[in-house]
């Protein structure tokens, strides 16, 4: 375990942990979730990438453009007819789209095979610990008005599901809190989407990612050291 000199480092330290950990699951899982769209004839689009969420809440197409705020809105609309055509997401009168019962079926077997695979290449490790862990970090982390985190959290968390299941999807959607974190840094540095995306390292995007360590941090104050060390050692042996 390295040393830490206060929150904001940690924070730098551990995010690009819980992205490696998630991509794990996704890279291992990406066959059997192949199999599973072809034999149902779902396409996993948005239902993969919000599955955390949808069977929980509604969402606008004001909220999914604030979620996916680096994404472009031809390539949204592509998705969300894709999945209006195949019938797993619905949209009401106003906008607001909702999962349907397919979509929720689909969203269930996607449960199964993060939960599979989760368990076989996390196998021998303290998954329940840690994904307590995750849920004590997610519940402090702040909802900032207009932002990610408040439109996908708490996650959905089907009765039983494992503890491998449980830590994959808590630590996606613990990485909302930093993208909003991230986001407020660089409005508050006077960019936009496109111009943070497109910003050249230097002093400026230095400024930014400071700024994002310091506002990402906040929910790690819950943990103890001892529970901050074990939520990096752990999550660093899952990768």
């Amino acid at each position: 375990m390295p040393k830490f000199q206060d929150l904001s480092e940690f924070a730098a330290a551990i995010a690009p942990v819980i992205g490696a950990a998630n991509v794990n699951v996704h890279a291992s899982a990406a066959r059997a979730v192949a199999d599973l769209a072809r034999t149902s004839g779902v396409t996993p689009g948005l239902l993969s990438d919000l599955r955390f969420t949808l069977p929980l809440r509604p969402l606008t197409r004001a909220g999914l453009a604030v979620i996916d705020r680096y994404g472009t809105a031809a390539s949204r609309e592509h998705d969300l007819r894709e999945h209006l055509r195949q019938r797993t997401l619905s949209e009401d009168g106003d906008g607001t789209l909702r999962l349907t019962g397919k979509g929720l079926e689909f969203v269930h077997r996607l449960y199964d095979v993060h939960a599979a695979t989760a368990g076989r290449i996390w196998a021998a490790h303290d998954l329940r610990g840690l994904a307590e862990l995750a849920a004590k970090v997610l519940e402090s982390a702040g909802r900032l008005p207009g932002g990610a985190l408040e439109l996908v959290a708490p996650p959905y968390e089907p009765e039983g599901a494992e503890p491998g299941l449980l830590l994959f999807n808590r630590l996606a959607v613990v990485r909302y809190h930093r993208a909003d974190a991230h986001a407020a840094a660089w409005r508050a540095a006077g960019l936009s989407a496109a111009e943070i995306v497109g910003l050249p390292d230097g002093p400026l995007r230095a400024r930014i990612e400071a700024e994002t360590n310091r506002r990402a941090a906040e929910p790690y104050r819950s943990l103890s050291d001892a529970e901050r060390d074990t939520l990096y050692d752990g999550l660093l042996k899952l990768v």
